[in-house]
């Protein structure tokens, strides 16, 4: 495939890091073995039909927070995200972080989440956090520039240096990435390249775009 993102699953390798050998993709909360690069899973509907809220802690966090539509919006995340305690030792997420979280799995463009989205942002989060940790080595809460370039390879994604060197530059403040945007960053790969793939019919990397339906794609992430 021209593009990445989209083969096998999220575990099953090793990334080496001096002085340790790190096994990624053990089991995370949240997380299936299914989930695939990027922090996703196949399909759009990867929590169908009913869940027990008895049992759901996440539930709890959520409905501390939502409407009366059972829905959350950007700021309801934040204050979920925040009391859930999912970045644990990491600063808490930003409203933008949040905003673009809602973005990336609001397919009927509400701008707001429901439960079943919460638990597919939950189950990716848990992912892209593992994978941050394991560079975070001093647990400074930030990783260096080259270790960001090889966590999105360590997600399955394949991209050029060129590319690489963009998204490093976008995400880095003062020479460190922070978990904050190393978050925001896998939340864009993931979304802009989920908004690519469904139009690239043959599956070949090249897709001709609508103006407006490539302002809705990229201006709403």
């Amino acid at each position: 495939m021209a593009y990445p993102g989209y083969g096998g699953g999220f575990g099953n390798f090793s990334v080496q890091i001096p002085g340790t050998q790190i096994q990624m993709g053990q089991p995370v909360p949240g997380t299936s073995p299914n989930m695939r690069p990027g922090g996703y899973q196949p399909g759009y509907t990867p929590y169908p039909g009913g869940y027990s809220s008895a049992d759901d802690s996440m539930w709890t966090y959520f409905t501390a927070v939502a409407g009366q539509d059972g829905e959350v919006d950007a700021e309801e995340l934040q204050r979920c995200l925040t009391q859930s305690g999912i970045s644990g030792t990491y600063s808490p997420f930003s409203l933008e972080t949040c905003r673009i979280m809602i973005a990336m799995l609001d397919r009927d463009y509400t701008g707001k989440m429901g439960f079943n989205e919460f638990k597919e942002l939950w189950a990716a989060l848990n992912a892209w956090k593992q994978n941050f940790v394991t560079f975070d080595q001093d647990q400074n809460g930030s990783v260096e520039h080259h270790e960001l370039s090889q966590a999105i390879a360590i997600m399955g994604y394949r991209l050029t240096p060129q590319t690489l060197n963009a998204i490093v530059k976008r995400y880095s403040k003062n020479g460190r990435i922070f978990f904050d945007d190393y978050v925001a960053c896998c939340v864009k790969l993931r979304a802009l390249t989920n908004f690519f793939r469904r139009r690239d019919h043959l599956q070949q990397g090249c897709v001709n775009f609508i103006y407006e339906d490539f302002l809705q794609g990229t201006m709403t992430i």
